[in-house]
């Protein structure tokens, strides 16, 4: 009875110990792995928006891997695994496009709280 005791504590805490690493681990690889995206939009109202093709040919011969390309309004937007491969592909796109686009990376944590700016840009006060 008195062995069975320390290997009951001992496997408790083991337990413990791993569940706790365990969690650490995947908060530590989740905060790791942030998406990026790149924003590309025409300067003037006469140009229209590259095509996602093209982009698609300057980021691959560049070797710069890329999630998705998707057009929204008048805007291209290009998501990345990670901020360092965005990066790298701003610094190419900077390269070869022509002038006339703005290449900016957007904010994808800033979507969760656009309904505080809206908030706080309201003419409305409360108070």
């Amino acid at each position: 009875m008195e062995m069975q005791r320390p290997f009951m504590r001992w496997l408790l805490l083991s337990i413990s110990a791993l569940a706790l690493f365990s969690v650490l681990f995947f908060g530590w690889v989740t905060l790791q792995n942030r998406e990026s995206t790149l924003a590309i939009r025409p300067i003037a109202q006469n140009v229209s928006v590259p095509d996602g093709f093209s982009i698609w040919h300057h980021l691959d011969a560049n070797g710069i891997h890329f999630k998705s390309i998707t057009p929204l309004n008048d805007t291209l937007l290009i998501k990345f695994d990670s901020s360092s491969q965005s990066a790298a592909a701003k610094a190419v796109l900077d390269r070869t496009l022509p002038q006339g686009y703005i290449i900016a990376l957007q904010d994808d944590e800033g979507q969760a709280s656009a309904w505080l700016v809206r908030l706080r840009d309201s003419t409305h006060r409360f108070g």
